[in-house]
């Protein structure tokens, strides 16, 4: 497989989306924690269940990725820290490393044959895992929201979805080329949107065969990282919710992305996962996403949840949550590679259901409930360390 080598140490971060908030930020805080300029808080990975499980180091990690802009990380680092998500001193003191580190974005294929662009993309990891000596490579999508995929045959199948592709049919929306083009160059694949991602059946068989791992999809950041939390304990405590309803306000490139009907339809349908699988029935209520460009990429999100107590008593709940997205979902990306990269490092292949912790619509039949993802996350790391426990008693 031309993308990953044995022995080197060294992990490619290979980002689709690679010029946006969250890939800028995710680079901007790895380079800052590699020169001693920040800490880890928000990274998962940094905790003491994850310190034996023979991770990479943030030093380890090496970045490219593909993107449809040009705006340098240097000027996109600095509009991030106009807008409040990054130290304007960090940006300042990282930008050397920020126009070194930028050499391996290259512009997304467009050759306008769905074939030819998955081969440019699988021809663009390989150099790159060259040119870096790569140990191997991880691939992670954090572009845009794509509205959900029209179903296919070829989806079925991986040899049917090999021959359309060959044939030059449109049959991928650019998430799922993304993922199919990482797959068959020997890559670990991370969807951190809700797009479709890998998730479907061609693609699981192509990992299988591949003998890769791929986890996902639409990183749990903020309002629905708290209903996983609030539903297992209404849950646990016998309280009957009778409605949830959401609403999320917020700007920047997000914003605009989610205020096209198709991907704002699919990312309400991931946030309203949990509470289904979590509450074992789906309360009344909506989930509303709302475009407030004032806000840039600031989001709020207003909670309402009633429900029922003892002899009937009727009550009601209401949070909400204040964040900064690029700056919540950085760190999960970087946790992600680790441990995607360590996972294929051991052999692993196939959907990591046990990454469920991280996605608001997980792969399999993972728990939704925050603690139950938590203790699976945490196994997880443990037979990590006993992986390279093992490895180190027979190197």
């Amino acid at each position: 497989m031309p993308a990953q080598k044995r022995g080197t140490g060294r992990t490619g971060v290979w980002l689709i989306g690679a010029r946006g908030s969250v890939a800028t930020t995710t680079v901007v805080g790895a380079l800052a924690i590699r020169a001693g300029l920040a800490g880890t808080g928000g990274m998962v990975t940094a905790l003491e269940p994850f310190a034996e499980a023979g991770l990479p180091g943030i030093d380890e990690l090496v970045f490219g990725g593909h993107d449809v802009a040009d705006v340098p990380w240097k000027k996109k680092a600095e509009a991030l820290a106009e807008a409040g998500v990054l130290p304007a001193c960090l940006v300042k003191a990282l930008a050397a490393d920020l126009a070194e580190a930028e050499r391996w974005l290259v512009p997304a294929p467009a050759a306008g044959h769905a074939g030819w662009d998955a081969e440019q993309i699988a021809a663009d990891l390989a150099a790159f895992a060259e040119c870096h000596d790569l140990e191997r490579v991880v691939v992670v999508h954090v572009a845009s929201t794509e509205p959900a995929v029209a179903p296919h045959p070829a989806h079925s199948d991986a040899d049917a979805l090999a021959a359309a592709l060959k044939a030059g049919e449109a049959v991928l929306p650019a998430s799922s080329l993304y993922a199919w083009a990482a797959m068959s160059a020997g890559c670990g694949f991370v969807d951190f949107t809700p797009s479709t991602g890998a998730r479907l059946p061609a693609l699981a068989q192509l990992a299988e065969r591949q003998r890769v791992p791929y986890a996902g999809r639409d990183g749990k950041t903020g309002e629905t990282l708290v209903k996983s939390v609030l539903a297992p304990m209404f849950a646990c405590r016998n309280l009957r919710v009778g409605s949830w309803s959401s609403v999320n306000l917020l700007g920047g490139g997000d914003g605009a992305t989610l205020s096209e009907p198709g991907a704002n339809a699919a990312k309400t349908a991931s946030k309203t996962e949990v509470l289904e699988a979590t509450l074992g029935y789906l309360p009344e209520g909506c989930v509303r996403i709302d475009e407030v460009p004032d806000l840039g990429d600031a989001k709020t999100a207003w909670d309402l949840v009633t429900f029922t107590g003892f002899l009937g008593a009727r009550m009601r709940l209401d949070f909400t949550w204040s964040g900064i997205d690029s700056a919540l979902a950085a760190p999960l990306v970087l946790d992600l590679a680790r441990l995607t990269a360590r996972a294929h490092q051991t052999g692993r292949t196939g959907a990591l259901h046990e990454l469920a912790f991280f996605f608001k619509d997980p792969h399999g039949h993972a728990p939704h409930d925050l603690p139950s993802q938590w203790q699976q996350l945490c196994a997880f790391a443990t037979g990590l360390a006993a992986s390279s426990a093992f490895a180190t008693v027979h190197a």
